[in-house]
Order: structure tokens, then sequence, then C-alpha cells
């Protein structure tokens, strides 16, 4: 039997060599890509980013861009994830990311803002992070994507953070808090993308106390 089987591979040598892993293959391609956009949008800016440079800088073919993507919005957008996932790798969080409930909901909201203003202002998500929101004014599906996967996600966390200071007693029962993270997070993205004034931890404090205290005398 031995015999046999060693003669049939010297029979038929292509058998012997392994199949190409098609698979890993298109990984490693899609990796390039991502990584060639998001390069490029740093260096370039996004108007002048274009799927020829994204895929002269990946080393792949237009084609092959095209048969995954159908503008460079959606490259931009899926390389964006991808940013993000290696960063939560790379913290080596296994379990979904929460915001820290200490019982202090001001100190908490005060950390996971101060955490946002340093992604904010890390050149990897810099450049790309203002060229979707930027994108998705004009480009209707482009930001609803980007609501959905990007700004929701982050949203509902705040969101069960200020529900978990109502069942605490820290925050008044009958408050939306949909409504009530606007107060701090909305601020923070406008005067982000709209260069208004310098965006800083004391800034992000001073958000979070006037949201959670309000204006009036005390």
């Amino acid at each position: 039997m031995a015999t046999i089987r060693k003669s049939a591979r010297s029979t038929h040598p292509a058998a012997e060599r392994p199949h190409p892993d098609a698979t890993r293959r298109s990984q490693r391609s899609r990796q390039a890509i991502y990584d060639a956009a998001l390069a490029l949008v740093g260096e370039v800016g996004y108007p002048k980013t274009t799927i020829e440079g994204i895929a002269a800088r990946a080393g792949v073919g237009k084609q092959t861009i095209y048969r995954w993507w159908s503008s460079k919005a959606e490259v931009l957008l899926e390389a964006f994830l991808d940013l993000g996932e290696q960063a939560v790798q790379a913290q080596g969080q296994e379990e979904p990311y929460a915001i820290p409930d200490t019982g202090d909901i001001a100190a908490d909201l005060k950390a996971v803002l101060r955490a946002t203003v340093d992604q904010l202002y890390d050149p990897k998500f810099e450049a790309p992070s203002r060229a979707l929101a930027a994108e998705g004014l004009v480009n209707e599906q482009l930001g609803r994507e980007f609501v959905a996967k990007l700004l929701e996600p982050s949203l509902q966390l705040h969101v069960d953070r200020l529900r978990a200071a109502q069942a605490a007693g820290q925050v008044r029962p009958e408050i939306d808090p949909r409504i009530a993270l606007e107060l701090f997070v909305s601020p923070l993205a406008q005067r982000w993308l709209q260069h208004t004034a310098p965006v800083s931890y004391a800034y992000t404090d001073t958000l979070v106390d006037y949201a959670l205290y309000g204006l009036a005398p005390r």
C-alpha cells in the first residue's frame, strides 16, 4: 500500500505542492489597501487621495479595489474600522469595552472624554476621522454607515453609563440619556471638526460639569 501511494504521488508531482491559500492572500491584499488608504489620507488629504493612488501604494491592481469597494470613501471607512479593531487588540481587550463605573459619574465621563481627546489628536486617527465626517455630510449613504458603524456604538456606551448613574440616583430618573450625552459629546465634536477653539482636558472637564450641574446658581 505504501509503495502504491508513493508511486501515485510521483505520477502527479503537482499534487505534492501545497495550493496557495487564496483567503490568506486576499486578507494580505485587503490589509495593504487599508494601510495605503490611511497613509495617503494622512499625507495628501482626502481630496487628493484616489483609488489609483491607493492601488499603487498597496501594490495591487485597481480592479482589485473595485471588486470589493465602489469608492475611496468606502475603502477609508472599512480601513478606519479595521484600525479601531487593531487598537482594541493591541490593548488586549477580550471583553466588549464599557465606560468604567467607579461610582462617580462625573469622574468617569471626564476620563472617557480625555481619552477621546487623545484619540482625536492621534495622527493615525485624526485625518481619516475628519475625512469621513466631512464626506458623510455630502454622501448620505456613507454618512449613515459612519454613524451606524462608528458613532452609534460609542454613543451607546455613554447611554449605558448614564443609565447606570440614574439607577444609582446620581442622575434624575426622568432624564433622557440620549439627549443628555449630547450636552458634552456634541460640543466637543463641533469644536474639533470646525476648529472653533482648542480642545483640551480642561475643556472636556468643563463640558461634563456644565452638563451634570447646569448653569443656574446652586
